[in-house]
Formats: structure tokens, sequence, C-alpha cells
């Protein structure tokens, strides 16, 4: 396979993308209810970063989406990517978190 990505020593990928300029977000997770950004992803976003500084439950969706106990479990200080569409699978806007047992923060880095 042909490919532009940069590769280790052993030739396994390294995916590798840049941060998108104006593509950061934060969300102050409660534990009274969710919070989502504010904004929407960038549509040339197809990958966006989190990182919690608390466990949280997280849900991608449009400007509506909501989160509760029963979504997607995220834990805390783990840095992970998260593809949220493109080519002919529809694109997510938005991420809603929920703080799983203390308030917290939630930063989100867009990816292009």
């Amino acid at each position: 396979m042909t490919t532009l990505l940069p590769t280790d020593a052993n030739d396994n990928l390294i995916p590798a993308m840049r941060l998108r300029s104006s593509g950061s977000h934060t969300i102050s997770a409660l534990t009274s209810g969710s919070a989502r950004t504010s904004t929407a992803f960038n549509t040339g976003t197809r990958v966006v970063s989190l990182y919690a500084t608390g466990p949280v439950f997280l849900k991608f969706g449009d400007e509506t989406v909501t989160a509760s106990n029963s979504d997607h479990y995220y834990p805390t200080g783990v840095y992970y990517d998260f593809a949220i569409g493109g080519d002919e699978v529809d694109q997510y806007t938005h991420v809603v978190a929920l703080a799983a047992d203390a308030d917290c923060t939630l930063y989100i880095s867009e990816k292009e």
C-alpha cells in the first residue's frame, strides 16, 4: 500500500496529522449535567484528540447531542485520537461530556 505517512524503524506507519489552527476546544464537564463543544468542528476536520482531567462519559453527534452515564466511559489522563467522519461517513460536529465522579475539564484538539 502506498502512503505519504512516515514510518518507524520497523516500517510501521506513524499517524501524523497537524493541529488545526483555531481548532482547540475546552469543555468543563460537570457531574450535574452534560456539556457540549460550543462551536462545531471545522468541516475539514477528520480526527479530534481528547484529554480529560477526570473520568467522563462521551458522545459524539450534532449540535443537539447530550451525554448520559450510559455513554462511552473515557478515563482520566489518556490522550487519544477519535475519527469523526469523512469520505462517505457523515461527520460529527460536536462532542459532549458528562463527568463520571467529579467536575473536570475535557480538552479537544482538531487535527487535519
